[in-house]
């Protein structure tokens, strides 16, 4: 598929909508619901943090996403007792799933200005995290894959509205990114900043150079999330 139709663009007065690709297919697959402008910029954008955060940390990643911004972002460390509850998922009967703590992390970073968020997984759904997402207010969920049990929640959720978007994993953008704005053309290279690796930690300028791992990936997180943060300026 190259191209897709959407509703409307940002307001329901900007028609026709659509994203394409000028050259080779979309890298998504629609399987529910139909997804909106905003939407697709808030999947595109988060999709990016969390494959970025998975090759930074090796763990499972997720983020929630609202007006192109993450309102959290998170991997799936293990979530003791006291953090199950500060992130209202301790009434949950079935295990958590890295990936499912992952999101459960994400969701409640910020759980005020999460309402309403987009999802990204950076590894394939299941059935702990679409339980998780059932009961969430949000708009949709982009993942490489989903288990079938998974997409059958997810399917049910907003009286079967709910977007569900299957995103190629493989998928590598082209090098120059162009937008319009006012009909003029926009050009530059796509921020491709490594923040995976250590040797961001080199030639610090304190006097302790010996930074514990957690503290390491912590900071890899905050790097990432800042990355696809936009600017208020």
């Amino acid at each position: 598929m190259k191209e897709l139709a959407l509703k409307y663009g940002c307001n329901p007065n900007q028609k026709p909508s659509r994203v394409y690709m000028e050259e080779g297919e979309l890298p998504i697959e629609v399987l529910n619901g139909r997804p909106g402008y905003i939407n697709l910029l808030d999947a595109f954008n988060s999709w990016q943090l969390v494959k970025e955060l998975k090759a930074a940390t090796g763990m499972p990643s997720a983020a929630s996403f609202k007006h192109v911004s993450p309102a959290g972002a998170a991997v799936g460390a293990p979530l003791s007792d006291t953090l199950k509850k500060i992130y209202f998922v301790d009434d949950v009967k079935i295990p958590l799933t890295p990936i499912a703590t992952a999101y459960a992390r994400a969701r409640g970073a910020d759980r005020m200005s999460s309402f309403g968020d987009f999802i990204a997984l950076s590894d394939t759904c299941d059935e702990a995290t679409a339980t998780l997402i059932k009961r969430e207010v949000s708009d949709g969920i982009i993942a490489p894959g989903y288990t079938p049990e998974a997409l059958e929640i997810l399917k049910a959720k907003r009286n079967g509205t709910y977007c569900v978007i299957k995103m190629d994993p493989n998928y590598t953008p082209a090098p120059i990114e162009r937008k319009q704005v006012f009909g003029i053309t926009f050009e530059q290279g796509r921020n491709e900043i490594d923040l995976t690796g250590d040797n961001l930690f080199e030639n610090i300028p304190t006097d302790n150079k010996d930074i514990p791992a957690d503290a390491k990936r912590d900071l890899k997180i905050a790097l990432i999330t800042l990355k696809y943060t936009l600017s208020a300026m």
